[in-house]
């Protein structure tokens, strides 16, 4: 009765343009992201960019949160909004701890699959940008939805591959030399494997929001 009932109440559709908004900065930080795992004497431009970005997502997610705080009626459940643009905002987070932690090695040459990892990285950001509209008419887009999901969680499973790749490769690269270079290596696969691990967050949080509204 109570869903029946706010159907006909008008919404508050800015929430909408927020997402979009920080959709938006998450697949400028995915890029910088990608651009740092290039390599060479830039790298350190772009950390300062992904710090640049995740500063601004964060305050995108301040407004949406405030927003929710003060609008009365809303698109969906309030505590699916701030689970979403947390789990959201968690993924910008993570790339942002990738950027503090090359900087605090100081690295400037990446594998293969790390390079890798990050152009799959931006390909999750793309698509939680393409799936964050379909929420405004859920019932209409159920099945590209639950599509998009499907392709983040595959996504994922690609990332966590490509750590097991690279860390064996990293393994015998420096078995027989320096056993601080395994271990920065390591933390930054670690690192890039949490990313994906929280967009696919993100898609179950969107799982979630279609279950309760349809």
């Amino acid at each position: 009765m109570l869903r029946w009932f706010r159907a006909f109440l008008p919404k508050e559709e800015r929430f909408f343009d927020l997402f979009a908004r920080h959709a938006q900065t998450s697949v400028q930080c995915a890029k910088a992201l990608q651009d740092m795992l290039r390599g060479g004497d830039e790298t350190p431009v772009f950390c300062q960019r992904v710090n640049q970005f995740e500063n601004d997502a964060d305050s995108v997610t301040r407004e949406v949160l405030t927003a929710v705080r003060r609008t009365f009626i809303t698109p969906f459940d309030r505590g699916d909004i701030k689970n979403l643009i947390t789990s959201m905002d968690d993924a910008v987070d993570q790339m942002q701890a990738t950027a503090k932690a090359v900087m605090l090695f100081e690295v400037r040459e990446f594998e293969p699959p790390m390079r890798e990892m990050g152009g799959l990285i931006v390909e999750c950001a793309n698509l939680v940008g393409r799936a964050l509209p379909l929420l405004q008419a859920i019932g209409q887009n159920v099945s590209m939805l639950t599509q998009i999901t499907e392709e983040l969680t595959k996504l994922e499973g690609r990332v966590d591959d490509l750590q097991d790749i690279g860390l064996k490769e990293l393994y015998l690269k420096h078995r027989d030399a320096n056993t601080m270079d395994f271990i920065v290596g390591a933390e930054i696969y670690d690192h890039l494997e949490k990313v994906a691990d929280r967009f696919d967050d993100v898609a179950n949080e969107i799982n979630s929001i279609v279950i309760e509204q349809v």
